[in-house]
């Protein structure tokens, strides 16, 4: 089975460079300052440095793929499920008991599972604005 290549909409660019910028950003800030804000969060530093870890290269691929003329559904299919397995992992976090954080580490894991959440609804309803024709390639 082969991903069509596609022009990706304006709403479907601005949605995968968001996402590539915004976890970017927290990546750098996780995974530098993994020390400093496990305190301040009450999130293990490992926890903390190994997810900012995860979404430096994560940021860079989708950053890649944002960038495109032309891209794979399936790459953005992919994004789009990363980012919905983000969010449960996070509420999962939160709920299991796994790890105790200050108010203000809720409060963290939240705002960003709401906003990985926006990216893949963004993401989604870009990619379905798309055409499924490959005629951009033409």
């Amino acid at each position: 089975m082969t991903s069509t290549p596609v022009q990706p909409s304006r709403l479907l660019r601005f949605a995968l460079l968001g996402d590539a910028v915004a976890s970017g950003a927290t990546g750098l800030l996780m995974a530098a300052g993994s020390g400093a804000l496990s305190g301040l969060l009450g999130l293990p530093p490992a926890l903390l440095l190994y997810a900012g870890l995860f979404l430096l290269p994560y940021a860079a691929i989708v950053g890649y793929v944002g960038t495109r003329p032309i891209v794979s559904r399936g790459a953005v299919w992919t994004i789009i499920a990363i980012n919905a397995l983000w969010v449960v992992e996070s509420i999962v976090l939160l709920a299991s008991g796994w790890v105790a954080p200050t108010t203000l580490g809720y409060a963290f894991v939240v705002f960003q599972a709401v906003v990985v959440f926006a990216f893949a609804e963004l993401q989604f309803m870009g990619l379905r604005k798309t055409p499924r024709t490959a005629s951009a390639l033409a």
